[in-house]
């Protein structure tokens, strides 16, 4: 709407308050002046000269075209031309504006003031500022620290000092660091007078790191701890806190020299292991989370701050645990038992499998001595072969156990793993929790037997089945071999049983022990020959009563060349 006010009352009042007599302006000076009309296009400004100014009137819009002032009000504006071509006066309300923000920034420049400006644009190197100027921010002039995001800060207002100025290019350098570091100086003095050990403060958290978070206690950095954050288990200090979160910690320890400040934040909360033994007294059942494992056992957590140990041994009754990641991962919720509390040290000995009956304090019951059983071979060693009875039992058949009389060299000659076996339980160790098997016990002993049909001094005849270092053995029947050592193989000494038999080789020995303890018998080739010469010594005595001519060498050598053609 236009609105129109033009005549003497207007001008009058004007002159009246400016006096009567008219001014004169030169171009460029800034004038003030009264609104007299207002139309679509112009206002018509009385500033007391000869003739009244014209101002356009999209200067006094805002954005959405609504005319700020009114008929009557005073403005100030800047004479563009005195007489144009019409002979009007041209004014400006926004030129004048303009050259008085720079006469401000020019003042706060040389005073050093701040001022006051909008962030409105994002440019190379940094923000574009208005101040009622446009003006330049460099990006290491926005904060103390680097901002990575600079187009967060669009729309943001805030103080900046004037670090470069030339109004002749129009350059307007801000710089929002330099007001921070000069009101942090002042904060960190404040701080730094005040601050004490065991003191509790106020902090915002400035950044975080894996080992820690740095605190801002007032123009001067603290260092958080992760082992000061929480009397539990913290990975990452992210887990609790986001940078810019406010919090309460303590002053552990102040270098006022070097400005170092240590904190703590677990040190004003409870300590959970003061009469932790009361809470969780041995013999108590606990709910836990698994937090950690390690190659000796599982870390289980009962309450922040508060972690028991289950060592590999105190998983499984029968299980040998290798790892405690066979048994459980990190985050299961499992039950166990208090074992041990030490509070002084704090640690907590927990059992898994103190929850279950232990099966070795019933095994007797189950497998009396006697007891014939079956299983399969879990593991053969050189000592003997493990027969699984149940989960987590198994039984050792020593490889003296496996056979009355083969000599078993080693039990992969006789069984593989998988196998189904049926032996005798022999005896139950359950403070070491041992199971003694034997394989032989199925049948009855045969040395009862094989010491009555080889007695000691009686003669045998076998096939040699093995021969060693030490001598060789011989097959006197199915299952059955006796030795003969090298020093019982020939009259003469014997370095190297090879060099006189081979396997196959028909011996005639004979027996000089039976032992059916150690399921052996010792042969001797060399006794054979002494049993002969005793025998024809007896006679070769018999003849010499009855021939006194003939001579004892005489009657031995014919002796034993008889037995020569014999053989």
């Amino acid at each position: 709407m236009t609105e129109t006010n033009t005549g003497s009352a207007a001008s009058g009042s004007f002159a009246a308050m400016f006096g009567s007599s008219e001014r004169t302006f030169k171009e460029g000076e800034i004038a003030k002046g009264r609104v007299l009309s207002i139309d679509d296009e112009w206002i018509q400004v009385d500033i007391g000269f000869k003739s009244e100014g014209m101002i356009a009137a999209w200067e006094f819009m805002t954005e959405e075209g609504v005319v700020t002032v009114k008929v009557g009000d005073e403005v100030e504006v800047l004479v563009e031309e005195v007489e144009n071509e019409d002979g009007q006066l041209i004014l400006s309300k926004e030129k004048a504006e303009r050259l008085q923000v720079w006469d401000e920034i020019s003042n706060a420049f040389d005073q050093e003031r701040a001022v006051e400006g909008t962030i409105v644009a994002r440019v190379k190197g940094g923000l574009s500022v208005d101040i009622g100027v446009k003006a330049f921010l460099p990006g290491s002039q926005v904060d103390l620290r680097p901002v990575r995001n600079l187009e967060a800060l669009l729309g943001e207002r805030a103080s900046f000092k004037i670090i470069k100025f030339n109004k002749r290019r129009g350059n307007i350098v801000l710089s929002r660091r330099a007001l921070l570091e000069t009101e942090r100086k002042k904060m960190r003095e404040t701080t730094l007078g005040s601050l004490s050990e065991g003191q509790i403060l106020d902090g915002v958290i400035k950044n975080l790191t894996d080992y820690g978070a740095f605190i801002d206690l007032g123009g001067i950095d603290g260092l958080l701890h992760i082992t000061d954050m929480s009397w539990g288990r913290i990975n990452h200090p992210s887990e609790l806190f986001q940078v810019g979160d406010e919090i309460k910690v303590k002053v552990l320890k102040f270098d006022a020299e070097a400005e170092r400040v240590s904190l703590g934040l677990k040190q004003i909360q409870p300590d959970p292991w003061i009469d932790a033994g009361m809470r969780y007294p041995i013999g108590m059942r606990i709910h836990g989370k698994v937090v950690s494992l390690t190659d000796y056992g599982a870390f289980i957590e009962l309450e922040p701050g508060i972690e028991g140990l289950v060592h590999v041994s105190e998983m499984s009754w029968t299980k040998r645990v290798k790892h405690p990641s066979k048994v459980v991962s990190i985050g299961d919720q499992v039950e166990a038992v208090v074992l041990d509390v030490d509070e002084r040290d704090r640690k907590i000995s927990l059992g898994m499998k103190q929850i279950e009956e232990n099966p070795w304090t019933v095994i007797e019951e189950r497998y009396p001595v006697g007891t014939r059983v079956s299983g399969q071979v879990r593991n053969i060693t050189n000592f003997g072969i493990f027969v699984g009875l149940e989960e987590g039992i198994d039984g050792l058949v020593h490889v003296s156990d496996i056979s009355w009389t083969e000599q078993v060299k080693h039990p992969s000659e006789r069984f593989e793993k998988g196998d189904t076996v049926e032996a005798v339980v022999l005896k139950i160790d359950k403070e070491n929790e041992k199971f003694s098997l034997g394989i032989k016990q199925l049948l009855p002993n045969p040395w009862d037997d094989i010491q009555r049909k080889y007695k000691v001094g009686s003669e045998i005849t076998g096939p040699v089945t093995s021969v060693v270092d030490f001598g060789v053995f011989v097959r006197l029947e199915d299952g059955i071999d006796g030795l003969v050592y090298s020093s019982e193989l020939a009259p003469q000494r014997v370095d190297n049983p090879a060099d006189l038999f081979k396997v196959g080789d028909p011996v005639t020995a004979l027996v000089v022990k039976v032992d059916p303890n150690e399921g052996k018998i010792s042969l001797s080739i060399r006794a054979v020959s002494d049993k002969a010469e005793r025998a024809a010594l007896k006679e070769i005595a018999a003849q010499q009563s009855s021939s006194q001519t003939t001579t004892l060498g005489d009657l031995l050598a014919e002796k034993l060349a008889a037995q020569k053609r014999e053989n």
